[in-house]
């Protein structure tokens, strides 16, 4: 199973946004253990460096944190075909269109996001981390 991971989910863990924190951190145990291959946007890398570097104003150590990241998680391209994509959707929040379009692009069978009302005129289904772990743990 392919897993699209939404920035918002990825910050919860990063920066201990309690209580969003334990779920999400569910999320990365699950692809760590390679139980599903977990996507990041490549649009996404750049926001979670920034608020990275932010928190923690060291910036060898949120390089250190993002290579972790990115081994753990695929990185989905953002293309100009994916960007093209995303306009065309019209959405409110072009940042998700683009999110939605490259886990289109990659193929994945779900995206679980903080967010999912922004997603709902989508083909992939969105799931809450709660509601991905409920799902997962009931199917595999």
């Amino acid at each position: 199973m392919k897993v699209f991971v939404d920035t918002n989910v990825v910050l919860d863990v990063l920066l201990e946004r309690h209580p969003l924190y334990d779920d999400s951190f569910m999320i990365f145990q699950i692809v760590d253990l390679e139980r599903v291959k977990g996507y990041l946007s490549g649009a996404s890398i750049t926001d979670i460096f920034y608020f990275a570097r932010k928190k923690w104003r060291d910036t060898e150590d949120v390089y250190r944190m993002m290579d972790e990241l990115t081994s753990l998680f695929a990185v989905a391209p953002v293309s100009e075909k994916t960007i093209a994509d995303a306009l065309a959707l019209r959405w409110k929040d072009f940042e998700d269109a683009v999110q939605y379009m490259a886990a289109t692009e990659s193929g994945v069978d779900c995206i679980v996001t903080r967010n999912a009302a922004d997603y709902k005129t989508t083909v992939i289904p969105c799931m809450s981390p709660e509601d991905f772990i409920a799902y997962f743990n009931a199917h595999h």
